[in-house]
């Protein structure tokens, strides 16, 4: 069921407040999934049924993403700031070290809870933050020009496109393994929730210089990524892997960089054997 949640987070001018929206299904111990930049909290639709039978699912649209608003003057979208903000959320909905399973930028900021011991379990797909300057680079170009593309694409079109398999190839091949299998209603959805992006140039101006480099002893964290993923290459799970040294790297066949859509099975099972 679809809510929202708004707290009040410290900053420097005094306490703002912040409203995200969400949706929680489900029962047994709590497990919050992130999203990626400019996707919502709908990329993890295909998983959440599954993870509902055995974990109290909560999916959050970050702010200034999805259906959350962007976050008030004051605040801004760097790594400290999210850490803050998502401590609160938790707060605000009464969840003690949640599990949590992030994508993308979503598997950076579950990696950074993890650190900040705010959560009981990470599951990091694709996540980034593990990157060469060079692979930082590319991802970042692809991610603008994606944007840009859906938001110059009229409506009329997209919905068009979304209707056949050669045009959901052409609007989402750059972040599925298996882009065919994404419904038109979605594949519709999310290339308006990347054009409307509020948090998008913010959160990508704030990742130009982000590099994770710690390691998460004592915590369960599975680290696992896509075999056909264009965006950010495997080779980054060997380095993740390398500064996560008790970390499961785990290869999922036939994935691209969201692979929640492409083998929601397999998805599923990597998460909840991570948060066991």
């Amino acid at each position: 069921m679809s809510a929202t949640v708004s707290f009040k987070v410290p900053t420097p001018h005094g306490p703002k407040d912040v409203t995200v929206s969400y949706a929680r299904v489900g029962h047994g111990e709590p497990l919050v999934l992130l999203h990626g930049i400019g996707h919502h909290r709908q990329a993890w639709d295909p998983v959440v049924d599954i993870l509902a039978t055995e974990r109290d699912v909560i999916a959050l649209d970050l702010p200034g993403f999805g259906a959350s608003p962007a976050l008030p003057n004051g605040l801004s979208y760097d790594l400290p700031t999210t850490d803050s903000v998502l401590g609160a959320l938790f707060e605000a909905l009464d969840l003690d070290r949640p599990h949590i399973a992030g994508n993308s930028l979503g598997g950076l900021l579950a990696l950074e809870l993890g650190r900040e011991k705010l959560v009981r379990s990470v599951t990091a797909l694709s996540p980034a933050g593990f990157w060469t300057q060079a692979e930082r680079r590319y991802a970042f170009a692809v991610l603008l020009a994606m944007r840009g593309i859906a938001q110059r694409l009229p409506l009329p079109l997209v919905e068009r496109l979304s209707r056949t398999a050669a045009g959901r190839t052409a609007l989402t091949s750059t972040i599925y393994g298996r882009p065919t299998r994404r419904a038109p209603k979605a594949v519709v959805a999310e290339t308006l929730a990347l054009a409307g992006a509020t948090g998008f140039d913010a959160t990508l101006r704030a990742g130009t210089t982000v590099q994770f480099t710690d390691d998460l002893p004592g915590l369960p964290v599975t680290v696992a990524w896509g075999t056909r993923d264009r965006l950010l290459v495997r080779r980054q799970g060997i380095r993740a892997k390398r500064i996560i040294p008790q970390a499961r790297l785990v290869q999922l066949p036939g994935c691209g960089h969201c692979p929640m859509n492409d083998d929601p099975a397999l998805v599923a099972r990597v998460i909840l054997d991570c948060s066991r």
